[in-house]
């Protein structure tokens, strides 16, 4: 019974499974169409879009060949244009070339005809130049034996001639420049000469240094010695200035070179003098004080000058070398005072030019900065003065102007020429300095004598105090031409050879008479 189950169940079992594995396959079988099928219709899809594809690339492929062809053509028709046009051009220069062919046969031709006819008038002038010359010769032998003289002779004689016509036109030419130019030229520096001097308007100068000191009796005199002389030994070696005491009645006279000095032992001197108490010890002292006041009162004076021209931002060691200049003297004019005139009409002239002012100033009153120290140094004090300024810090110019006051340098600049002019007004005016009758006697004898020293002069006259030359000259041997020359040439003697403030004037006097006599 049992079996017969199991029987039965294996039967279900493999009908069952049969009839799954029937179904299976069907539907397998049925997918597989399927896919088939949808694989057919992408095949025929797939198909018809390459068709189409193709068909669109042909169509694209004739328009582009169509577009190239059209563009081919133009460019082509363009190109065909361009060679036309050039080949007409091409032919337009071929016509031209021929043309120009053509003129150039015809212009050599009548180059040729030309050639021949110059070589021949060649060969005529040279027959006609060896006639003439045949002709100038036989004139010349004619001349020289009229005349009497060689054609050398001739020659020197008719250069000569030439020579003086040229100087005597040239030396009316100088004139004639030389007057229009002084002319011009003294309008224009008198206009500013008066107006610096008639702005600027300063007392003559009567300060000087005082050597002297006054003693209220001689018997002071025993006193300043000392015991032993260690009175004035003592004062001597503080001040370093010798004391020279003599028969002058109560007078002690000072002497040294350094004027700063000087003063300290005039001071100290006075102050030991009225105090009485003379002795090494108060001597020291009393030098010592007078040294620090002198000192100040330089600072002061340098401070005080340059406020009163108004020029500012000067070095402090510059101001006390300008303070000293107030102890100094050149020809009894007292330098510290000259500086501040100078700079005043330094400053008054750039104005009337048109220049800097305060600059013209300030190397007005720096320009004798070298005079403070010119007994300690060596050199001119122009030199010295400029190497003082641009050791502490002033321009170039400034530097300039002082080396060229005197023409130790070689003035480069306007401002230079202006302090020249300056320090020449402030003391070539009258009374501003002393010279001595030695002195003025040789310069007047060397103007004289400069002026002698030419050709033709008779007698020389120096008046107003030197500053006229009249030179009168023998009619005979310098002519009125000759008389201009003459003056300048004078004149640059005189510049060359002597040192002098100011100018001047040369006058060269030439004058012809006629003497008769009436006879019965």
């Amino acid at each position: 019974m049992n079996q017969t189950y199991i029987l039965i169940g294996l039967v279900c079992f493999a009908a069952g499974f049969a009839i799954a594995y029937w179904v299976k396959q069907n539907a397998a079988a049925r997918k597989i169409k399927a896919a088939q099928e949808e694989a057919g219709k992408l095949l025929n899809d797939a198909r018809r879009q390459a068709d189409t594809l193709v068909k669109e690339a042909r169509l694209e492929a004739k328009d582009r060949l169509f577009k190239m062809k059209s563009e081919f053509d133009a460019e082509t028709r363009e190109t065909r244009t361009e060679l036309k046009k050039r080949e007409q051009r091409l032919n337009q220069k071929e016509e031209h070339l021929d043309r120009k062919n053509e003129n150039l046969e015809k212009k050599e031709s009548e180059c040729n005809q030309r050639e021949l006819q110059l070589s021949q008038q060649e060969t005529l002038l040279g027959k006609q130049k060896s006639e003439y010359e045949q002709l100038i010769s036989e004139q010349k032998a004619q001349l020289e034996k009229i005349s009497g003289l060689t054609a050398d002779q001739a020659k020197e004689l008719l250069l000569r001639a030439m020579e003086n016509e040229a100087r005597y036109e040239g030396a009316k030419l100088i004139k004639k420049i030389e007057n229009e130019t002084r002319e011009q030229a003294d309008k224009k520096a008198k206009k500013i000469m008066a107006v610096a001097i008639q702005r600027y308007a300063s007392d003559f100068v009567a300060e000087r240094t005082v050597s002297v000191v006054q003693l209220p009796g001689d018997e002071m005199k025993g006193r300043i010695i000392g015991r032993e002389g260690r009175n004035i030994r003592a004062l001597e070696a503080a001040t370093g200035i010798d004391l020279i005491i003599d028969d002058t009645p109560e007078a002690v006279i000072l002497s040294g070179f350094n004027p700063v000095r000087r003063e300290v032992a005039r001071l100290s001197l006075q102050k030991l003098i009225s105090d009485g108490r003379i002795h090494p010890a108060r001597i020291e002292d009393v030098v010592k004080k007078v040294g620090k006041e002198v000192d100040q009162t330089i600072k002061e004076a340098g401070e005080q000058a340059a406020f009163d021209l108004g020029v500012h931002g000067i070095h402090s060691e510059l101001i006390k070398y300008l303070g000293r200049l107030k102890f100094r003297t050149s020809y009894a004019q007292n330098v510290l005072q000259h500086s501040m005139e100078v700079g005043f009409l330094c400053g008054i002239m750039a104005a009337e030019l048109g220049l800097n002012q305060k600059l013209a100033k300030r190397m007005g009153l720096l320009h004798d900065l070298g005079k403070a120290i010119d007994h300690e140094v060596e050199g001119p004090h122009a030199l010295i003065g400029s190497k003082l300024a641009k050791k502490f810090g002033e321009s170039p110019k400034v530097v300039h102007a002082i080396a060229a006051h005197h023409e130790d340098v070689p003035p480069a600049t306007v401002y230079a020429l202006l302090v020249q002019a300056a320090d020449g007004l402030s003391g070539a005016r009258p009374g501003a300095r002393k010279e001595l009758l030695e002195n003025y006697v040789r310069r007047l004898e060397d103007l004289e004598g400069i002026a002698k020293s030419f050709k033709g002069v008779a007698n020389t006259y120096a008046i107003q105090a030197g500053r006229e030359l009249r030179v009168i000259v023998e009619s005979s041997t310098i002519s009125d031409e000759d008389a201009i020359l003459l003056s300048r040439d004078i004149a640059k003697k005189i510049e060359e050879s002597l040192t002098f403030p100011g100018q001047i004037k040369v006058t060269v006097i030439r004058e012809t008479r006629a003497v008769e006599y009436a006879n019965k």
